[in-house]
């Protein structure tokens, strides 16, 4: 069986130069924070957690409509903003991620709190956030109410609202 090519893509890919190969480890060495480092950083809460269960996902992507929640290799390749940040969901305590950006801006986040660890959305099984915590409906948020503007400087603080299965849709959990 021959694999499918979707054709709009081939002439970014073209243009950026050799494909990356696919791997969940994308992003995750210009994200990860490191003690002592200055610049530019996002300090996100994750609030309404469902449990403590499995890992929670950080990613921050260009806030725009073509490339909010794109392909992270594609964005990678053509050396647009991409970063991710994974951690065990802590036990106890604030669910907190530090992620660094590239400098200041508006960025779209998402975050995914991934309860059976395979690394990919179920929206019957995990929870996922936005910045800007816009309602969720049946498609991905607009990407300016899934927005965060990061000044220049040090670390900047937000609250992301998980929202799991609810019904036939996703929602926060009723506190």
């Amino acid at each position: 069986m021959k694999p499918i090519v979707l054709v709009a893509a081939i002439p970014l890919l073209l243009a950026a130069g050799p494909a990356l190969r696919s791997t969940p480890d994308l992003g995750k060495a210009e994200g990860r924070c490191r003690a002592g480092e200055s610049g530019p950083a996002l300090l996100v809460e994750a609030v309404g957690m469902k449990d403590r269960s499995g890992n929670m996902k950080l990613e921050v992507y260009p806030s725009n409509e073509q490339d909010f929640l794109a392909d992270d290799n594609v964005l990678i390749a053509a050396g647009k903003t991409f970063r991710r940040v994974e951690a065990p969901t802590p036990q106890s305590g604030a669910v907190v991620l530090c992620v660094r950006i590239p400098g200041p801006g508006t960025y779209a986040v998402s975050m995914l709190h991934d309860r059976n660890t395979d690394r990919r959305f179920n929206w019957k099984i995990d929870g996922i956030g936005f910045s800007g915590n816009p309602k969720l409906g049946w498609s991905k948020p607009n990407y300016r109410k899934a927005s965060v503007r990061v000044s220049s400087g040090g670390v900047s603080k937000i609250q992301v609202t998980m929202n799991y299965k609810n019904g036939l849709g996703v929602s926060p959990l009723k506190q």
